[in-house]
């Protein structure tokens, strides 16, 4: 009797496992994914952020979900990043949203606009001002779902070739900048070019362009744009904090397993707060390489901001009036930047204001 007990229990425990392990192996599948990246390797925190990015997906999952990096340029250009996770030629990207304000202007918000949000105000309006939602919506047009993977923090104005004194000293400048600050610049005479990374040194050298922008000291070195512009201007007005995004196919998304949603999310949040932690680790001693090497730091004058300002706003109302999707994050952007300056101006800004002044005082 104890002996049929016994089997028949055996029994029972063999059936549960064969039941258990389907269920099991159904939950964590094994996956294979490509990211093409808009940044080539040598730009090593931006690039950094994917490789960061895809060994917390593998570690998470005992190495199931697997996630391959591709820089620019090895599957498809880096503007072309969001066409590649469209189509399906990669289930993901790693990429600026502002690169495609050619399809529509609203990418721009979930990057940076002209006198926008500094990078902490970017986070917070993403994940706890309804910003990421109001984005998804209007991403999901294009086939893609789009979660927060990175930040360059307020980025520099640029390197020229000329002083700039004046707004009139825009007019004519052939100046290398991306997306919607391009459209801004215009307003002031500017001549906006859309050059890769990699290309901006030999055009400043050739005298393709006047000036060129591109993230902080710590990568401008790598470029080696001091060599050829030696007026280098602070702040960069139109991205006070660059947000990166993973970009990924929609149906791919909502294919995945729950528990691998969230360890995407995860992993993107782990990139985003390594991205900015690394650049303000790398920047300091990056501006004083270059300020070595002979650059001249200079902030662009006041009635250059003022008049900057000036035409920001007057593009948002012009692209506001004819674009719903602009018009309604635009204004959800614009109520939360102004209640965060409230705090800012409060706490936060009085207390690195204070710094600032006395860091050299003890």
């Amino acid at each position: 009797m104890k002996r049929r007990q016994l089997l028949r229990a055996a029994g029972l425990s063999m059936a549960a496992a064969a039941i258990a392990k389907p269920a099991i192996a159904q939950s964590t599948p094994a996956v294979a994914w490509r990211l093409t990246a808009s940044w080539p390797r040598t730009l090593d925190v931006l690039y950094g952020a994917c490789e960061v990015f895809a060994k917390a997906v593998a570690e998470a999952t005992d190495n199931k979900f697997q996630i391959q990096t591709f820089a620019t340029g090895e599957i498809v250009p880096g503007v072309q990043a969001l066409d590649a996770v469209q189509n399906g030629t990669v289930e993901m990207a790693h990429t600026a949203s502002y690169y495609y304000v050619g399809k529509d202007p609203t990418f721009a918000f979930a990057t940076a606009v002209p006198f926008g949000l500094n990078s902490r105000m970017q986070n917070a309006w993403q994940l706890f001002g309804g910003g990421m939602e109001l984005m998804n919506d209007f991403f999901k047009k294009y086939g893609v779902y789009a979660i927060p993977c990175g930040n360059t923090g307020c980025q520099m104005g640029g390197w020229f070739r000329r002083e700039i004194n004046d707004p009139a000293d825009f007019n004519g400048l052939k100046f290398r900048i991306g997306g919607y600050a391009g459209r801004v610049l215009e307003k002031l005479g500017c001549v906006p070019q859309q050059i890769a990374g990699g290309d901006i040194y030999a055009a400043l050298q050739k005298g393709t362009i006047d000036a060129a922008e591109w993230v902080g000291p710590y990568d401008d070195e790598k470029l080696g744009l001091q060599k050829v512009a030696p007026y280098y201007y602070y702040p960069g007005w139109w991205e006070g904090g660059a947000m990166i995004h993973a970009f990924i196919n929609v149906d791919k998304w909502s294919a995945l397993p729950p528990a691998y949603r969230s360890v995407v999310r995860s992993a993107c949040a782990t990139a985003n707060t390594w991205m900015q932690a690394k650049y303000d680790a790398a920047n300091p001693a990056a501006l004083k390489r270059l300020l070595t090497a002979g650059a001249k730091l200079q902030p662009f004058p006041p009635i250059v901001m003022d008049a900057g300002l000036k035409a920001a706003f007057g593009v948002y109302r012009e692209i506001a009036a004819a674009n719903a999707d602009f018009r309604k994050v635009f204004e959800a952007m614009m109520a939360f930047r102004n209640d965060q300056y409230l705090w800012w101006q409060v706490a936060e800004y009085t207390y690195d204001s204070y710094l600032i002044r006395n860091r050299t005082r003890v």
